[in-house]
């Protein structure tokens, strides 16, 4: 990644796009999987599960039903068993490029395709989407458009969503072999609870041994296990928001 590109990706996180402050009662997590493995689900539902969480899972249409890189990834069956297992869809989009080097005209299509595809597949309504960046990656221009395209887009940049939040970009906590560290994950739930804001993990796969941007079942639990002890709320990405959005009507 040139440095020009890096100077533009750092512009885009300086500015915000879709202000919006939300508030809770009391701190909140929700735990994403970007490009939808099915071990996110197969191996990391139960997970989350066992702690009364449901979870965001980001499908881009493109994987549908394939293996790539030594993964296999979901298909028509698991979105089903994802909404019936009270999880969310959200939209990663459907080609799963770096949106700063497409055009506007191409990311909307491609973002309305998958979304059109994510319905179909689930064989009915979704309602509207949570977005998350393909790669993460952004700039000015992407942000405003997915931020009119959806209520909310995740990136992959680290912080805590609250009272100033962008959610054009959703900060985000990964969960993911190459970098995990307990005592940091510790830490980012001890500075959420604190300020009563919103954590959003995000990770891949889910497997004994995952792919370096996957988690095993223990990491993932790891994260649940703080957050529960801490009095949080979990709660997928699209009822997060919603309650953050509306102070009076809160997650219990």
């Amino acid at each position: 990644m040139s440095f020009a590109y890096r100077l533009n990706a750092f512009a885009a996180r300086q500015m915000t796009v879709k202000p919006a402050v939300l508030s809770f009662e009391r701190p909140v997590a929700s735990f994403t999987f970007d490009d939808f493995p099915v071990s996110a689900f197969e191996a990391g539902a139960p997970v989350l599960e066992r702690y009364g969480a449901r979870g965001t899972f980001y499908a881009a249409g493109s994987f549908c039903g394939r293996r790539v890189g030594g993964l296999d990834y979901y298909d028509e069956a698991t979105v089903k068993a994802v909404r019936a297992g009270g999880h969310e869809i959200g939209c990663h989009s459907y080609d799963h490029q770096p949106a700063p080097g497409v055009s506007d005209e191409t990311l909307r299509g491609d973002a309305l395709r998958n979304a059109a595809f994510l319905e179909a597949a689930a064989g009915e309504p979704l309602g509207p989407l949570s977005y998350a960046h393909p790669y993460g990656l952004v700039c000015a221009r992407t942000k405003r458009l997915m931020g009119e395209l959806f209520p909310s887009a995740r990136g992959i940049h680290p912080g805590l969503n609250g009272a100033n939040t962008d959610l054009s970009q959703l900060k985000a906590i990964a969960l993911e072999r190459r970098s995990w560290r307990a005592d940091r994950v510790e830490r980012r739930i001890a500075a959420a609870k604190a300020a009563k804001g919103w954590l959003v993990f995000f990770s891949h796969d889910v497997s004994a041994d995952p792919s370096p941007y996957g988690c095993t079942p223990a990491m993932l639990e790891h994260a649940l296990e703080k957050a529960a002890e801490a009095g949080f709320a979990l709660a997928p990405v699209r009822e997060a928001l919603a309650e953050g959005l509306r102070p009076a009507c809160r997650i219990t």
